[in-house]
């Protein structure tokens, strides 16, 4: 099974790990994953603190981590959409933050005569205070990249 999923993955944290891990059990042993990672153009609409080298080094480290690398692919992306509307993917994985975006996709996808994606949804993952784990959270040093709550919100 070939899966997509995309993201900035700025200041990678337990949440983004869970999303990449749940990419890999969906596409099986011997399935692929493609990794859209935004680039520093996308980006300069949010408050990133990470360029993409080093978001993408991070990927690299946590993908032979789990040994997953052989079977993914990084792919920088200049829009929200990156290869997925074009691509022969089978499924996308998302947040809840992105999941109307894959619903865009698959619309797109639909009117360009391609099957839609699996849209594969996976909860937040809450920090000890029960809120999700963001990167923003992070910067300003709220919680950890595990979760662990550093200073009251």
């Amino acid at each position: 099974m070939k899966v997509c999923l995309g993201g900035t993955f700025d200041l990678l944290h337990k949440g983004h790990k869970k999303l990449i891990s749940k990419a890999f059990e969906i596409a099986g042993k011997n399935g692929f994953v493609f990794i859209g990672l935004t680039t520093n153009k996308i980006t300069k609409r949010k408050k990133i603190v990470e360029t993409i080298e080093k978001r993408q080094k991070k990927l690299q480290e946590f993908l032979i981590e789990k040994c997953f690398i052989d079977r993914a692919l990084i792919i920088p992306i200049i829009d929200k959409y990156g290869l997925s509307i074009e691509e022969d993917f089978d499924a996308i994985v998302v947040s809840p933050e992105t999941f109307e975006t894959a619903q865009e996709i698959n619309l797109k996808r639909v009117n360009n005569g391609k099957k839609p994606l699996k849209i594969i949804k996976i909860p937040f993952v809450l920090a000890e205070d029960g809120k999700p784990i963001s990167s923003t959270r992070i910067f300003k040093g709220k919680i950890d990249k595990n979760g662990h709550v550093l200073k009251d919100d």
